[in-house]
């Protein structure tokens, strides 16, 4: 019934003929991607590129061997139906339409790709009773079985060892690039900065509900502000720190969870214990911020540590003694 009302076939009420010519279609598509995502690799990881330009390959030789199955079998007009045509076919993520995805995303979606195909063929290959039938989706998959080993075969070829650990740096250089290093910034700004304004409101009124409304349009912001000038300052073409949106998100999320983190506290009415627990996130927030550094920054932990700490053990008693005069 919901097949109908989609206007979708059903898997089951296709003929063999149409079961045919929906793997010759399902071939083109995954070829098409797989230059989409070589096109879009080639400049900086070759290597990979020419993986998925052979994996391309692979694809229009299944193609035209389906082609050939189909002209000896039906004659020479391939009906047109596609994935979109039939209820409960696997679809495709359009993720090859979006800029700057990450080597291993697209590394992920390759292997996701030809597993799926070759598992929903072994599954419609089980629920058939006639034998011409069975044979093809068990061909079908079998096929997509032999994509992967071709794709392990062309990576063995094009992907040594220090071509797979060149680009692999390159890869995580990005992500350092895009989301660790703006979210840093964020992170510190919205830690740190927000602790003058937040802790300077708590000690001079010495009221909750007070302090959480500042602190939480302090921590929210911060967060706008930061988001906006790090997508607004660099569009990522030069310095290729990469898509400025991405690096918006990064760094405006981060400053507002840095702020809201020792603002969200005040919830509690009791005044000394939110405070207790905002000192105890505050110290959470900044041996954190510390680890960052030393993980993907490279910077020594006990200078990170020290950096961090005492900045932020500055801000906060500047805040302190503010709110206190």
């Amino acid at each position: 019934m919901l097949s109908s009302l989609t206007n979708r076939r059903r898997f089951s009420d296709l003929s063999e003929q149409e079961i045919l010519a929906l793997a010759i279609s399902s071939e083109e598509d995954d070829g098409r991607i797989y230059r989409s995502y070589a096109q879009g690799l080639r400049g900086e990881f070759p290597g990979s590129a020419a993986v998925f330009d052979g994996m391309a390959a692979e694809e229009d030789t299944h193609r035209q061997r389906l082609i050939d199955l189909h002209r000896a079998r039906f004659g020479e007009v391939i009906p047109l139906i596609r994935r979109e045509h039939v209820a409960g076919f696997y679809a495709r993520r359009p993720v090859w339409l979006t800029q700057n995805l990450s080597l291993q995303t697209i590394r992920g979606e390759a292997a996701a790709m030809e597993a799926q195909a070759e598992r929903f063929y072994l599954k419609a290959a089980e629920r058939t009773t006639d034998a011409a039938t069975r044979k093809l989706l068990g061909d079908l998959a079998a096929a997509e079985a032999g994509h992967e080993k071709a794709a392990q075969g062309l990576e063995a070829a094009h992907l040594t060892g220090d071509v797979k650990a060149d680009e692999d740096r390159s890869a995580h250089r990005q992500f350092v690039l895009t989301w660790v290093q703006p979210g840093l910034a964020g992170l510190m700004d919205g830690s740190v900065s927000t602790l003058a304004p937040i802790f300077a409101t708590a000690f001079a009124t010495q009221d909750s509900h007070t302090t959480l409304l500042v602190g939480t349009a302090a921590a929210v912001g911060a967060g706008i502000s930061m988001g906006f000038t790090e997508a607004a300052h660099d569009d990522g073409v030069l310095s290729g720190r990469g898509s400025p949106f991405k690096r918006g998100v990064a760094s405006g999320v981060m400053t507002a969870l840095g702020g809201l983190g020792h603002a969200l506290p005040y919830l509690l009415s009791d005044f000394w214990t939110a405070t207790a627990l905002a000192v105890v996130v505050v110290f959470v927030e900044l041996w954190a911020i510390a680890w960052i550094q030393n993980k993907y920054m490279e910077t020594p932990f006990l200078r990170a540590a020290l950096q961090v700490v005492l900045g932020g053990a500055l801000v906060f008693a500047a805040g302190v003694l503010i709110g206190g005069g």
